[in-house]
């Protein structure tokens, strides 16, 4: 890929400072920048990279200070965001699977639609309803009656249950299996288990990506709901009939029991968990390693393992750290308070 500066500029609406017929081959972080790469700067911490990055060009805040006369600079608002772009407009990986392969089966009860594309030892089951344009990598298997949208990415050895729907441009990477069982059991009186039957779906809405190595199980009954717009990071467990609201976010390791609802713009950060059947309003953000056993209505942080709101939990956790020089203190005025009883006791014998 080559590209000129002023092309690039044009793009995201900067401002050049240097050369702009400069050409282009790559981007790359600042610290591992080559001649001919674009880089960035957006948190200061990266900005000690500055004096020896070999980039050809960055991307700066208006006002940096643009002290080495080798580089060219584009000024523009948000350098990251602006980064982003480039890359999503330029360097976007192709994922150049087309058509279907032969050793892919299709029952000649599904439905494929114009421009399918479909990978190595796919299959595609009875009643499954495929839009335009999506592409289904090597391995992925779709039982009975899946239904996805157009435009979506399904990528190599992901399962996805009966009955399940997927919307449109939907991306779920490797290994991740959609509608697997719910952890479904009823207890004998004699402590035996006995499997609950999982005779719902799963709905995934659409612009939902799932990371890979994802669990998210089918309802008992009804479905399990991944609302528009949610992204899922690896490692994710979705129990049975939780429903996640429009745009929230579960980072990697973070866990969500049974029929448990995640509000709109939702974030559970990495390895935070919520037991079942609670609620989170909208806008709540679980920091992460927290646990949650209550529904929380109000918006803002939280925090800890009960979660408190997040300054009260930070000042719990300072109390906590305090607690040995705390113990300390409390023997010292232990002590002293011994030391004056015993002379007031004293005091009262030698007046009696």
């Amino acid at each position: 890929m080559k590209l000129n500066l002023k092309e690039i500029a044009e793009l995201i609406d900067g401002k050049i400072f240097g050369d702009e017929n400069l050409i282009i081959e790559n981007i790359s972080k600042i610290e591992e920048s080559q001649k001919g790469d674009l880089t960035f700067l957006y948190l200061p911490a990266y900005e000690k990279y500055f004096a020896s990055t070999k980039a050809s060009a960055i991307l700066v805040k208006p006002g940096f200070n643009k002290s080495r006369k080798d580089i060219s600079y584009i000024e523009v608002k948000n350098p990251n965001s602006a980064f982003f772009l480039i890359i999503e407009k330029y360097f976007k990986p192709p994922f150049n699977l087309k058509g279907i392969d032969k050793s892919a089966f299709v029952d000649n009860t599904a439905i494929l639609g114009d421009a399918v594309s479909l990978g190595k030892n796919v299959v595609v089951s009875a009643g499954c309803k495929i839009g335009n344009n999506t592409k289904i990598f090597h391995n992925t298997v779709l039982l009975e009656n899946v239904n996805i949208g157009d435009d979506s990415l399904i990528f190599s050895n992901v399962s996805i249950r009966e009955h399940c729907k997927i919307g449109s441009r939907v991306i779920i990477h490797s290994g991740t299996v959609i509608g697997s069982d719910g952890f479904g059991y009823d207890v004998d009186s004699n402590g035996v288990y006995h499997k609950i039957p999982q005779v719902g779906n799963v709905q995934i809405e659409d612009d939902v990506e799932i990371g890979s190595n994802v669990s998210i199980d089918r309802a008992t009954i009804g479905s399990t709901i991944i609302k528009k717009g949610v992204k899922i990071d690896n490692l994710v467990q979705v129990a049975h009939n939780v429903v996640v609201g429009e745009n929230s976010v579960l980072v990697a390791q973070s866990g969500i029991s049974g029929s448990t609802k995640v509000g709109k713009n939702c974030i559970l950060a990495g390895q935070a968990g919520l037991v079942g059947h609670i609620e989170l309003g909208d806008g709540v953000i679980i920091n992460a390693q927290s646990g949650v056993s209550k529904s929380i209505n109000k918006p803002g942080q939280y925090r800890g393992s009960p979660v408190q709101e997040f300054k009260k939990a930070l000042r719990m956790e300072s109390l906590a750290r305090s607690l040995p020089d705390y113990i300390e203190k409390i023997k010292i005025l232990e002590k002293e308070m011994k030391e004056l009883k015993d002379k007031l006791n004293n005091v009262e014998r030698k007046n009696s």
